[in-house]
């Protein structure tokens, strides 16, 4: 985790380097990733990350169902509470149907800071619980050296299972696909190099610290989500984190889905610049506002089909694959290294106009190529998971 962190943390403030060419102030801007360089890897992601997020918002609302079911059975047995999580992640996806109509990044800040909050209040809620439930037991049930290989874990799957954590780890990391987006005046530069700094050492902070709690409580038994475990106790406070998470997710979906939902718009907007379907904006007055406010919503039929579509085909494959961690651990690898890494050196390279086989260039390099492998051994890893699971669930 600290060198996935300190990777990022490098890597970005390379990449807001790259927000203006030429002069890091008066140098022209790119108000995105495909106007910087190359946005086909960015909008791939983008579109695992609305996958990704759907199936954990299904698996953490089917945890408050399964909690609640536990308590009221008096703790015998959670077999009997279990049950698909298809339903909600279908539910979540009727709420995205809403919430993509969103028009774009300028509308979407009190959602944003809605799941920022919510993020707080989850991780600080999970680590609570993680460390009572370590206290209550007074003993380090993890060891060092990870799962234990046995009965239940062949040597050659723990291999996968260390190559499908760092998809996992790298996918906590994956900010960098929506950097350039989120960039904004006065200064981005200045601005986003305090803001990676910040952001980088926090989420580490309570990355670190519900990781190694967590194991420690619970050891090889440790689940992919641990706010999912009907081990930790009390329930309904564990209740409030999974509501947290969904609210956390509901936002986050939109946040890295809106540069995705641009990019298709502006794109149809040029191809089709004489059609009414793509491009007539009607507004409709919100209730409540007078005839003469300014509490409008516009209206665009284009926006309303191709959102709607991008949600129900998203939702249909959560449904399909819904394997939270196999998923995100494939996305984090295909993910970290074109747009955490590659593109980020390039782009400062050719922004720097670096010397080839200068000590800077090298360096960079090496880090590339490094950060190349992990992706390719991450990203086996979570296909070999996903196997697992198609093979485990087709058993079933």
């Amino acid at each position: 985790m600290l060198c996935f962190a300190l990777v990022t943390y490098c890597t970005s403030t390379l990449l807001s380097y790259c927000y203006r060419s030429g002069d890091p102030v008066l140098g022209t801007r790119s108000y995105s990733y495909m106007d910087a360089l190359c946005g086909c890897v960015q909008q791939f992601n983008l579109f695992g990350s609305a996958v990704g997020y759907t199936i954990a918002s299904g698996v953490n609302m089917l945890a408050i169902r399964q909690t609640n079911c536990v308590h009221r059975s008096g703790g015998v047995s959670s077999g009997a509470c279990s049950t698909n999580a298809s339903p909600y992640i279908i539910a979540f996806g009727v709420a995205q149907l809403i919430l993509s109509q969103i028009k774009n990044f300028g509308q979407l800040w009190w959602l944003s800071s809605v799941a920022a909050a919510m993020s707080f209040t989850y991780s600080f809620i999970g680590l609570g619980l993680e460390i009572a439930k370590f206290a209550s037991t007074g003993r380090i049930k993890g060891t060092i050296t990870g799962v234990s290989i046995g009965p239940t874990v062949t040597p050659v799957q723990k291999v996968w299972r260390v190559f499908q954590a760092l998809g996992n780890i790298a996918f906590a990391y994956s900010y960098n696909m929506i950097l350039i987006e989120i960039q904004s005046p006065p200064s981005e530069l200045e601005t986003m190099k305090v803001a990676n700094r910040f952001s980088v050492a926090v989420t580490t902070l309570f990355y670190m610290l519900c990781g190694c709690f967590g194991y420690a409580a619970f050891g090889d038994s440790s689940p992919g989500n641990l706010l999912t475990s009907t081990g930790l106790k009390p329930y309904w406070l564990l209740d409030i984190a999974n509501v947290a998470v969904v609210l956390h997710l509901l936002g986050a979906y939109q946040v890295y889905s809106q540069p995705l939902f641009a990019f298709v718009e502006e794109k149809a907007a040029k191809w089709f610049p004489d059609s009414r379907f793509v491009n007539k904006e009607t507004k409709i007055r919100l209730p409540g506002s007078s005839k003469d406010g300014n509490y409008y919503y516009n209206f665009n039929m284009f926006r309303l089909v191709w959102r709607t579509v991008f949600v129900v085909v998203s939702t249909v494959i959560s449904v399909l694959v819904p394997f939270f961690n196999d998923v995100v651990g494939l996305l984090g690898a295909i993910g970290f290294w074109p747009l955490t890494v590659y593109f980020p050196v390039e782009m400062y390279i050719a922004e720097r106009k670096l010397a080839r086989w200068s000590r800077t260039w090298v360096l960079l390099k090496l880090l590339s190529f490094g950060c190349f492998v992990v992706t390719l051994v991450a990203a086996a890893g979570s296909v070999a998971g996903i196997i697992d699971d198609l093979k485990a669930s087709k058993g079933s």
